[in-house]
């Protein structure tokens, strides 16, 4: 749910103002907001809006941070399921600002909650849930999504703890239905010998998610018929292409990637991952990085004495994220210091509750 105040400042001033006007401006509000504004900037920002930004990190880690700060408005310069997900993990005296509405993430666009519980309903009817089915979210995903497995005794998952999570599940379960990623599932699955056909896709546009109800019933893993748009333009090629134009050279990649670009890979890890293996790597050692161009651009400027390269040869970029320029980012913070609240992200009460048991759960079992 959103709403935006009707008393807000337009933004259309904001679209024609200088960029040095709307640098200073931002800088101005933050400041007079002091601690009562928290601002998240995800790693896959644009520069001119990460700059401003109190704290930098993946989704998950940005939304702790938040929940841990004593800030009243937490304004999060990323998509809106990360903003869901601060509002989820918020104390109540906390409120989540968007700057715009339409940063979105279209992976977690690729499922929606109807369809999910429309998928479950045929898994039942099929009698696939007669056996034991884990249903594992991915961050990525809507909050209603993240309830969903909170009720069906699921679970959220990270890219750096989704290995844990998976070997907690595959020993309980007979098989985990996982959503949104299927790459990302796909290349977990294949780190605990599960072989690839007894992985299914489900595509939510036909019926059975276009399986057999044998192929579901021998089914491991059902991998939701999703993926990131970023990652996925990421081709075996590219590898290949890099490793012949630059010798010596390691390929890092994310495990949102396709199987086969993560097969022929040296690494494989989250952002998280990825960041702390070029910080720790030695002076002279090359990098193709398979990730978002900004945090790519930002590893070669941090570390000019190591040879890094975006592992395609054209813009992979976060598109939606993207979206949330300086001006709006200006437009938000001076609305705040005028006491109005823009495009205000919040979960309802149930969505929220059952949202953190899958979260608590995510907690409980990689900590344990």
């Amino acid at each position: 749910m959103t709403s935006v105040s009707l008393e807000a400042k337009p933004i259309e001033a904001y679209l024609v103002m200088s960029d040095d006007e709307i640098q200073e401006r931002i800088r101005r509000s933050h400041d007079a907001l002091g601690s009562k504004v928290i601002i998240l900037g995800h790693h896959y920002q644009r520069d001119d809006v990460i700059c401003h930004a109190d704290v930098t990190g993946d989704s998950y880690q940005l939304s702790v941070a938040a929940s841990r700060s004593k800030a009243e408005f937490i304004v999060f310069c990323g998509v809106h399921f990360m903003a869901e997900s601060a509002d989820i993990l918020a104390r109540s005296n906390q409120r989540v600002i968007l700057p715009d509405l339409g940063a979105g993430c279209s992976m977690a666009d690729m499922a929606t909650i109807e369809q999910v519980e429309d998928a479950w309903r045929q898994l039942e009817e099929t009698g696939i849930l007669k056996q034991k089915v884990a249903p594992i979210t991915y961050m990525n995903s809507s909050a209603a999504i993240k309830a969903f497995c909170g009720r069906k005794g699921g679970v959220v998952c990270t890219s750096s703890n989704a290995t844990k999570l998976f070997e907690v599940y595959l020993r309980e379960y007979d098989k985990i239905f996982f959503l949104p990623d299927q790459h990302l599932g796909r290349n977990t699955g294949v780190k605990f010998g599960i072989p690839l056909e007894k992985m299914v896709v489900w595509n939510p546009h036909e019926e059975l998610g276009g399986c057999t109800p044998e192929e579901l019933r021998s089914a491991r893993l059902i991998l939701w018929k999703g993926h990131c748009s970023v990652h996925g333009r990421f081709k075996p090629w590219h590898v290949d292409l890099i490793r012949k134009q630059v010798p010596d050279i390691k390929v890092l990649v994310h495990p949102e990637c396709v199987y086969e670009v993560v097969q022929k890979s040296d690494l494989i890890g989250s952002t998280s991952f990825i960041i702390k293996t070029v910080e720790n790597a030695p002076e002279g050692s090359k990098w193709a990085i398979g990730t978002e161009v900004n945090l790519v651009n930002r590893l070669a400027k941090r570390f000019p004495n190591k040879e890094i390269y975006l592992l395609a040869p054209d813009l992979c970029m976060c598109a939606t994220m993207y979206r949330i320029a300086p001006q709006n980012l200006a437009w938000a913070l001076e609305n705040l210091v005028e006491g109005v609240v823009v495009n205000e992200i919040i979960v309802d009460e149930e969505t929220k509750h059952y949202a953190n048991v899958a979260l608590e759960r995510m907690i409980q079992l990689t900590e344990a």
